[in-house]
């Protein structure tokens, strides 16, 4: 196949309006010294997606049936029909900051040969609350304090011996992230319902490339949870984390309900830079307390879903799907 593209830019959409048109006018308006490709993948959106889709110029639109999206499956599609080097991967809901989010993202790839991937920064969007923003910032400075490009070969010793340094060299976000099309040929995402990034990165990892981190190509993406929310997406983490992973987070009960006295306590008494921040409120505090100790809640389940009934394991799973597995 003749490659046209330095790059493509593939979305799988689901009922994205408004939030999609910003993405793709900000994916639209990238600079870059190289032509690039736009694919979109709606699987069955009933709010407008698929039509404004449809009336966007220097858009590819592949349409499948809800029933067919798969995490992996569908990213899978993109990459296979992507005439292009490099395949970068949004979320419907991840909006370029900047006209050079994606040539940062090459640009990183291209520093070696042997990096297989690159992900980029997350920010939160401006109506976030003070504490989501700087839960994201406080995530993504830590990669700062490693390699910006990292592999097995750092430390083989540490890889084999240290959990977290295992999660470290194989984190990785499909919000935001691009592949080396030549090795995702041979190492295609696995079919899977949850962390396909992350598993795919852990593959290159262990097949001896590399993978990089780009400070400099950053999205918008946050989500203030309600405590609900958190809850039944903290269950999914947890039980396949373990599955997956083989990590159990928050397994024993004692150690939990500590971490839930200490988050809540925490949430009433942090403090963070107002001129960067925002003031802090009451509401925002209350809010914050919930979503933490429901936080640990989801993970204390689900790092324990065996034991529960399957009838109330299915109902705090946000996907039945991944109980019928």
């Amino acid at each position: 196949m003749t490659v046209n593209y330095r790059a493509a830019v593939v979305i799988p959409t689901k009922n994205a309006m408004p939030v999609i048109q910003r993405v793709i006018a900000a994916v639209l308006r990238q600079q870059t010294p190289w032509p690039y490709q736009v694919i979109a993948i709606d699987s069955g959106s009933k709010d407008g997606t698929r039509e404004y889709l449809r009336g966007v110029d220097g858009i590819q639109l592949i349409e499948i049936a809800p029933e067919s999206f798969g995490h992996g499956r569908t990213r899978n599609l993109g990459a296979s029909r992507a005439d292009a080097d490099f395949v970068a991967f949004l979320t419907h809901d991840a909006e370029p900051v900047d006209v050079h989010w994606l040539a940062n993202l090459v640009a990183a790839a291209e520093q070696d040969d042997r990096i297989a991937g690159v992900f980029g920064r997350h920010v939160a969007y401006p109506s976030a609350s003070p504490f989501i923003k700087n839960d994201l910032d406080r995530h993504f400075d830590g990669f700062l304090a490693h390699p910006l490009v990292v592999s097995r070969d750092l430390d083989p010793a540490r890889y084999e011996a240290d959990e977290g340094w295992r999660q470290m060299l194989h984190f990785y976000s499909d919000n935001n992230s691009l592949l080396r099309k030549s090795i995702w040929e041979s190492l295609p995402y696995p079919d899977v319902e949850f962390a396909e990034d992350q598993l795919w990165a852990r593959s290159v990892i262990e097949a001896g490339y590399a993978k990089a981190y780009a400070p400099d190509a950053i999205v918008y993406h946050s989500h203030d949870y309600s405590a609900s929310e958190q809850l039944r997406r903290a269950f999914d983490e947890a039980r396949n984390f373990r599955k997956y992973f083989g990590y159990r987070l928050s397994p024993r009960l004692l150690p939990a309900l500590g971490s839930m006295s200490h988050f809540a306590v925490q949430a009433w008494r942090q403090t963070l830079d107002e001129d960067r921040y925002g003031r802090i409120g009451a509401s925002d505090r209350h809010r914050r307390a919930l979503q933490r100790i429901a936080l640990v809640a989801g993970h204390y389940l689900g790092a324990n879903h065996e034991r529960l009934p399957r009838s109330l394991a299915r109902r705090l799973s946000l996907d039945n799907r991944l109980f019928e597995a």
